[in-house]
C-alpha cells in the first residue's frame, strides 16, 4: 500500500522482517521548487522506545499530531490501535486539526499503521507499507529485495530508500533507520 503520493517533499518506509520493525524515511525538505533542508529528521520514537512514527507532509502539522498521539498513547495505556482510532476520530472531527496536512505512518512490534487526516486507518496485508512522494519507488523496491534477497530488514529499508531517492526529486540519500526488535 502506498498512500500520500500527492504529499510531495518525503519518502517513509516501514517493513517487517523476521521479527524486527524498521522505519526509514529520507532527510530532504522542500519548499515549491527548492530543496530547503537535506538533514531533516522525519522519524521519531514513542512510549520508551516501542512505537516507532513518521511522517510525510507539513512539518509543523506532523509534529502536533505526535504530540497528540503521544497522549493518546498515555491515555490508552500504550495500545497503539486504540490511540492511533481515537487520533484518527479526533483529526476527521475537530476544525482545527482537520485542516493539518500530514499523514503518519505508526508501528509497534505487531503492526504498522497508516493515520490520515481524511479519517483513515489502514493496515497493509503484507507487512510494508510507504508514504510520500517517493513512497511508491521505495515500496516496489523493498517488495523486491524482501522477495528475492536474504538481506536484513535494515539494509532493506536503506537500499529500497536509496532507490527511491535515485528516482524522486523529492526524495534524498540522507535516510534515518529506527529499528525495533
Amino acid at each position: 500500500m502506498n498512500i500520500g503520493d500527492d504529499v510531495r517533499s518525503t519518502t517513509i518506509l516501514g517493513l517487517k522482517k523476521n521479527g524486527k520493525v524498521v522505519l526509514a524515511g529520507d532527510g530532504q525538505v522542500t519548499i515549491g521548487d527548492t530543496t530547503f533542508k537535506h538533514n531533516a529528521h522525519k522519524l521519531r520514537r514513542m512510549r520508551d522506545g516501542k512505537i516507532l512514527a513518521g511522517y510525510a507532509g507539513a512539518a509543523a502539522d506532523a509534529l502536533a499530531l505526535f504530540e497528540r498521539l503521544e497522549a493518546k498513547l498515555d491515555e490508552y495505556s500504550g495500545n497503539l490501535e486504540r490511540a492511533c482510532v481515537e487520533l484518527v476520530k479526533l483529526w476527521r472531527t475537530d476544525r482545527v486539526l482537520r485542516q493539518l496536512e500530514a499523514i503518519l505512518l505508526v508501528a509497534d512490534r505487531e503492526r504498522l499503521f497508516i493515520v490520515t487526516g481524511t479519517g483513515d486507518l489502514m493496515t497493509p496485508d503484507e507487512d510494508l507499507v510507504a508514504i510520500g512522494s517517493g513512497g511508491g519507488y521505495a515500496r516496489a523496491a523493498a517488495e523486491a529485495l524482501l522477495k528475492h534477497t536474504d538481506l536484513p530488514a535494515e539494509e532493506i529499508a536503506r537500499e529500497a530508500m536509496r532507490i527511491a531517492a535515485s528516482i524522486c526529486i523529492y526524495t534524498n540519500d540522507r535516510i534515518t533507520v529506527e529499528v525495533l526488535e
